[in-house]
């Protein structure tokens, strides 16, 4: 859990120059699900869904092969 926690936070810094920002999600990261909350300005954003998939995703699973999905909540 740490380890999704630090790997969000590096991909999340990027989005801190847009003015956005992502955290970890309350779900238990059962099955490899991993659960993100998107906030600031990316909250509502139409390239949320691209960034989420492409950046924080992405970075993620490198960091973390045991997550085979990331959601937004």
């Amino acid at each position: 859990e740490d380890d999704v926690q630090n790997a969000s936070g590096g991909s999340g810094r990027s989005l801190e120059g847009h003015g956005g920002a992502v955290r970890r999600g309350a779900g238990d990261g059962a099955g490899g699900k991993v659960e993100v909350e998107v906030r600031g300005s990316c909250n509502g954003c139409p390239q949320a869904a691209q960034t989420l998939k492409m950046g924080v995703e992405a970075k993620i699973k490198e960091d973390v092969p045991a997550v085979t999905e990331v959601v937004a909540v």
